[in-house]
């Protein structure tokens, strides 16, 4: 049997749940709080491949027995590779020291101390076969029969229909949301379609850092503030607001390693920054992604009230657009009884 062939992961819109009446014709799924993978097993291997193409297998060992789970088959799979918290909740920032760490002794520790599961969620390939063009429910039907679950990978269930009902559930779960997709729709790798649809409890959303400022007091000598933005379609950059909160000690020492390297004389940002945070300010290359919740969007286009979550090596900074800051809160327009949490 040939090598099986790269594909590229298809994307969820944001929006709103379904109108109710339409319901029966999408599957409500959980949606989960860590780093998308493509998995390709092959020949008793597998290869965990992020979303811009990056080799993951060597920072996930503990997915690697994965390739006995598929009944001898080659196949490729998605899915999201996340971690629990000590609340037993899925956490990117638990997650975070797993994403970048690549040497095999602090690997071989993380796994012990921060375990992942792969939740499998769709099948793009079996044997020499592709299904991207299979709808969804069959798609569905096909992963459950090849996929035995094990310790460290599982299917997460699926609703038909009940889309309210799952959100709700997700909200006291203390889960990110839900992804509601049409049940006759194909998988369209590397596209963003409206029929998978994510609907979000809280709003976060991917940042370039442009710049930080040095910290006071407890933080004095240390990184007080990061400078944000998110390029407009021309490709520029535009500062989107400043974030200083949430960042633990070792994300703080981390950052300040990966962005001394990347100083620069003058701003990246193609409009003036305010006085008060260009002041005293470290410009940087905008190489780095980073993820930040936040409390809603201001009418200059600025988030109020972020909150650092972490670093994404698997987003690409030149994809991080302001046109994307948005509060991502569940419709009621169609379902005056539906949840808008």
């Amino acid at each position: 049997m040939g090598r099986l062939p790269t594909y590229h992961p298809m994307l969820a819109q944001l929006g709103s749940l379904p109108p109710a009446a339409q319901d029966d014709a999408w599957s409500t799924e959980m949606k989960w709080d860590g780093v998308r993978a493509l998995a390709y097993v092959e020949a008793g291997a597998v290869r965990l491949v992020s979303r811009t193409g990056r080799d993951m297998t060597a920072s996930y060992p503990e997915l690697c027995p994965m390739a006995g789970a598929v009944d001898g088959h080659d196949v490729v799979l998605d899915g999201e590779i996340i971690a629990f918290d000590d609340a037993g909740r899925p956490s990117f920032g638990t997650l975070a020291p797993r994403m970048q760490q690549r040497n095999p002794l602090k690997v071989a520790q993380l796994v012990r101390a921060v375990p992942v599961t792969y939740m499998i969620f769709d099948v793009l390939h079996v044997d020499d076969r592709s299904v991207v063009r299979l709808p969804y429910d069959e798609r569905r039907e096909l992963l459950e029969r090849l996929v035995t679950p094990g310790f460290r990978w599982q299917t997460p269930v699926a609703f038909r229909g009940g889309s309210r009902a799952a959100l709700a559930a997700s909200r006291e779960l203390g889960l990110e949301g839900v992804v509601v997709k049409r049940r006759t729709s194909p998988y369209r790798p590397g596209r963003r379609s409206p029929e998978w649809t994510k609907v979000k409890n809280v709003s976060h959303r991917e940042v370039v850092i442009g710049g930080w400022k040095p910290g006071t007091g407890r933080r004095g000598g240390r990184i007080g503030s990061l400078l944000l933005g998110a390029h407009d379609p021309a490709g520029r950059l535009l500062y989107v607001g400043h974030v200083g909160t949430g960042f633990t000690d070792a994300m703080l020492a981390d950052l300040r390693e990966r962005l001394a390297p990347l100083e620069r004389p003058d701003s990246p940002f193609t409009e003036p920054v305010p006085r008060e945070y260009a002041r005293d300010a470290h410009w940087v290359e905008p190489r780095l992604v980073g993820e930040v919740r936040y409390a809603e969007v201001t009418a200059d286009g600025r988030l109020r009230h972020p909150s650092w979550r972490g670093l994404r090596p698997d987003k690409e900074p030149g994809r991080v657009m302001a046109a994307d800051v948005r509060i991502d809160l569940p419709s009621a327009m169609d379902d005056p009884g539906s949840a808008t949490g």
